[in-house]
């Protein structure tokens, strides 16, 4: 009897976090500044989470600045939730919302890709030839998936063969799932791992193959499937207590670790995967394969000038302040979410982090005064290890674990508590900071 009445006490306090979290960030935006007047030209590079988010809250700051949204896409994708539909436990649907449904009134939204930057002019080009002067540029692009650098690779192979690719999208994730439906029923040598290059929330990779073997295990089929992780490195996790947490888990359920294995090929007829290594290219056969490729900047910010000249040289991230998010060199522009140059922060709860930021320092300046506001690397993984059990990971700059709810969570422990984190609380969370709201 006692075990039920622990983990009632748990849902009392999980529903009390989450009650409490709404009200900190309702009455957070409802004690916030007076709007200040300006007629600054504000110019939002992206859609995604982070330039929806930093439209809603500079719509809810600023009287009379002009804020236009320059984003082609019509659909929002809730990336985090790709990994739950790859997994069968969501459908493609559950990740889907129409783009101009977030948006704010008073903004402009041009439904075109950008097609030319220019820092000095400080004029942004559209697809569809328009030319946007700003005063202020936020850069929130997100990042590119570069498939082709996976040679043999065509997203057309995904869902049929043993191909599995959840990064890819929605859709592509719900096909991944039916790959990886027919490959725990039948069984094989399943591969996974991830890209050498900065990617956007590096433990997805880890949840996918550690939910591959929690349904097969499920499923009754565990010694019928091979298991193996790919790491790009010596590392599972760029966190070392997390690394050791992590290949602590893998080994406990017999699930093989190969270091400096990079994917760089895979034959879909063969069923086979090349992976370089430092010993030269190694070829496995597979019976089931995620592919996750390398990550860069879209390449009108590479062609832009607002890279960095001496990192990440093949990837193109912009030259920001780690700890303000403004541009080294422009200081009228600012890097939001995935495409800003720092050594951490390539997830949607890092986006959280980096709004206020950006806000207080772009605000403050047209108040005429210093913003204060900095980012500390906040970064944050739920981590899931199995269905209905993950460890809610949170950590920054320096690699130490910032829980934010210690002696309630404890970060690299499995619990159910975590795991609604991920599967119920996270998505309001999520929506909450799109309208601005958290």
């Amino acid at each position: 009897m006692a075990r039920p009445l622990t983990l009632n006490a748990s849902r009392r306090a999980f529903l009390g976090l989450a009650a409490g979290g709404a009200a900190l960030a309702a009455s957070g935006r409802g004690a916030r500044a007076e709007r200040l007047r300006t007629s600054a030209r504000i110019v939002i590079l992206g859609a995604g989470a982070g330039g929806t988010a930093m439209a809603n809250r500079l719509a809810n700051r600023l009287e009379g600045a002009t804020i236009t949204v320059v984003d082609a896409r019509q659909q929002h994708w809730y990336q985090p939730g790709f990994t739950l539909i790859a997994a069968g436990l969501k459908p493609a649907g559950y990740a889907v919302s129409p783009t101009a449904g977030w948006l704010p009134r008073g903004v402009e939204w041009v439904p075109e890709h950008a097609a030319g930057l220019d820092p000095v002019a400080q004029t942004v080009t559209t697809t569809g030839g328009r030319v946007l002067a700003y005063d202020y540029l936020i850069v929130a692009t997100g990042l590119t998936l570069d498939w082709d650098a996976i040679e043999g690779f065509s997203l057309d192979l995904v869902g049929r063969d043993g191909v599995s690719a959840h990064y890819a999208g929605p859709e592509y994730a719900e096909l991944s799932w039916r790959e990886l439906d027919r490959f725990t029923d039948r069984g094989g040598v399943g591969l996974f791992g991830r890209p050498a290059t900065e990617m956007k929330c590096a433990g997805a990779p880890l949840k996918i193959t550690f939910l591959a073997e929690d349904i097969a295990r499920r499923k009754g089929n565990r010694d019928r499937v091979q298991l193996t992780y790919n790491a790009q490195n010596q590392t599972l996790f760029g966190v070392p207590i997390v690394h050791h947490r992590v290949r602590q888990l893998f080994d406990e359920r017999g699930i093989a670790v190969r270091h400096d294995h990079v994917l760089k090929a895979i034959d879909p007829q063969r069923r086979e995967a090349t992976y370089a290594t430092p010993e030269g290219d190694v070829t496995t056969a597979y019976d089931f394969i995620n592919v996750i490729p390398p990550q860069r900047a879209p390449q009108v910010i590479r062609d832009s000038g607002l890279s960095w000249g001496d990192r990440w040289l093949d990837q193109g991230w912009i030259e920001v302040d780690r700890q303000t998010l403004r541009h080294l060199r422009y200081p009228n522009i600012f890097g939001l979410g995935d495409i800003a140059g720092v050594p951490k922060g390539k997830t949607a709860a890092s986006v959280k982090w980096h709004q206020p930021v950006v806000e207080d320092h772009l605000v403050s300046e047209l108040a005429g005064r210093e913003g204060t506001a900095t980012f500390n690397g906040y970064t944050s993984c739920p981590m899931i290890t199995r269905i209905g059990r993950a460890m809610l990971i949170e950590f920054d700059y320096n690699d130490n674990l910032t829980p934010s709810f210690p002696g309630i969570i404890a970060p690299l422990e499995e619990l159910w508590i975590s795991w609604l984190m991920k599967e119920v609380a996270l998505k309001p969370t999520y929506n909450a900071m799109l309208r601005g709201l958290a």
